[in-house]
């Protein structure tokens, strides 16, 4: 099995600067073992013009399959003879992943140690792979590869060139050209080269979920052939494929809602004193929401989809919250966030009243329990009316802090939006807008059901026909004692088909 990746570059930046980010300096051949074979790096020619490093796999069948781990699709044995004859010498498939993984495990996470600029850097990159098996032909290829920004060339293999009437084999030439980070190239072949394959050739286990969503976050939310990728990925198990679609749900949602940047959501009051620097709904509603959590009392408070830390930073500026911890479904999100903080650059005081935890709302998290406060800030129209009882037994139920504090949308208010077309909702991603009516319904169905006792208050200009533009439910703990039993999917709440229409 083999794979280049070529750059080009000049004096000021030199191409071999690749070097540096895969971590294998260019003047040296080096040798890796590896689960399944021995991997060699090379760099067949490295200038400060153009720059090419190799990755050569070999694998033996014959002790792959003694080892256990001749296996196929799923991890299922191949018949006996094609377990030891077999195109795994030579074609990059699943075997070649893993190697890729293992041996540039530190340019797949975007770590440079020597140079940490150049892993942000987009670079000009050519990589071949000589033999790829593409179940689906070259048509999938492009399908894959396009969408995410490469130039794709595919051309198939014939099975025998002496024999042209015999036709092509299920084999293509890969050659991808693009400008891209090298990371994020990485991460793309280490995922659709055993999808392009349509084949495991280890056990696939329920981990395999947590790597394809490191190594697609950022683009497999978004990909239009994003169920195809992953049921392959997951060598079609249905029970995982439904797990990994799931959170790729959750975090496209999540990655939508950080988008606070978007015009109705800083909006300003257009009655307020032109004369003061006017005030962004999104300043309002976390005013609001920090005037509450100063009110309650509260020390440590979980910011539940914290998106990009906004609501973080702000809690981090007040001594009265000693323990902060932001919670987010994408990765991404997280990261930013850790950036924009600056957690890196906190002193070990201050780091040590903030975490940031990966994890989604419509399961239950034993690390959430046992905080003063909790905040749901524009959250719950992002999700599917069916999945809310599950984030409502996540919250009230297991989590159950003391103090719940949930913002949402007021879709009677839209009305006063000049650029916001009759019918539409605020947010392309919001799955639903709330009424005060149906949003009250609902948060005293939720109170009531977890021991809690609500109330209600605007946000932003409350106008006296169509209320405030973004309307605040505070749930305070009525009985700490109380329990709660998971929902049923007869949970739904009283204004499902009102709001299904709203959404519309």
């Amino acid at each position: 099995m083999f794979l280049t990746i070529t750059t080009s570059g000049s004096t000021e930046r030199p191409a071999t600067d690749l070097g540096f980010l895969l971590h294998k300096h260019p003047d040296k051949a080096q040798v890796f073992s590896t689960s399944h074979g021995t991997a060699y790096v090379f760099y067949p020619e490295a200038s400060a013009e153009r720059c090419t490093a190799a990755l050569l796999l070999e694998v033996d069948p014959v002790a792959l399959v003694r080892r256990g781990k001749g296996r196929g699709r799923g991890g299922a044995p191949d018949s006996a003879l094609a377990q030891y004859v077999n195109d795994r010498p030579y074609a990059a498939s699943s075997l070649f992943a893993v190697a890729l993984g293992a041996v540039f495990s530190s340019a797949l996470k975007g770590q440079c140690t020597a140079r940490p600029e150049l892993a942000e850097r987009a670079l000009p990159l050519r990589i071949e792979v000589p033999a790829v098996p593409a179940s689906g032909g070259a048509a999938l290829v492009g399908r894959l590869f396009e969408p995410l920004g490469w130039t794709v060339t595919a051309e198939p293999v014939p099975l025998d060139e002496r024999f042209p009437e015999w036709g092509e084999s299920r084999y293509v030439r890969l050659v991808l050209e693009g400008e891209l980070r090298l990371a994020d190239a990485l991460r793309q072949l280490y995922v659709l080269l055993p999808v392009l394959d349509d084949s495991k050739h280890y056990w696939v286990a329920p981990d395999e979920v947590d790597k394809l969503l490191r190594s697609g976050e950022g683009w497999l939310h978004s990909h239009p052939e994003q169920q195809l990728i992953t049921s392959r990925y997951l060598a079609r198990r249905w029970s995982l494929t439904r797990q990994a679609m799931e959170r790729l749900e959750l975090a496209r949602l999540a990655e939508a809602d950080d988008a606070e940047a978007e015009e109705l959501d800083n909006a300003v009051d257009e009655e307020a004193d032109t004369a003061e620097k006017p005030v962004p709904l999104a300043v309002r509603r976390r005013e609001a929401i920090l005037d509450v959590l100063r009110s309650s009392g509260a020390a440590r408070v979980l910011d539940l989809g914290c998106g990009q830390g906004q609501l973080v930073g702000a809690l981090l500026k007040e001594a009265q919250f000693t323990g902060i911890v932001g919670v987010d479904v994408s990765m991404r999100a997280l990261n930013e966030a850790a950036r924009r903080l600056g957690v890196e650059r906190m002193s070990e005081r201050q780091s040590a009243r903030v975490r940031l935890l990966q994890g989604s709302l419509a399961y239950t998290d034993k690390r959430l329990k046992g905080y003063d406060a909790a905040v749901l800030s524009e959250v719950i129209e992002h999700l599917d009316l069916p999945r809310l009882p599950a984030l409502e037994y996540a919250v009230f139920g297991a989590a159950r802090p003391t103090t719940v504090v949930v913002t949402t949308p007021n879709v009677e208010y839209n009305v006063r939006w000049d650029t916001l077309p009759a019918g539409h909702v605020r947010h392309a991603d919001h799955r639903f807008e709330w009424t005060r009516a149906e949003f009250r319904s609902w948060a005293e169905r939720v109170a009531a059901r977890h021991g809690y006792a609500v109330e209600f208050r605007p946000v932003g200009p409350d106008d006296p026909e169509v209320g405030p533009p973004t309307q605040l439910a505070l749930f305070t703990a009525a009985d700490t004692t109380a329990t709660a039993t998971p929902p049923t999917p007869s949970d739904t709440t009283p204004s499902d088909t009102t709001a299904k229409e709203a959404a519309a």
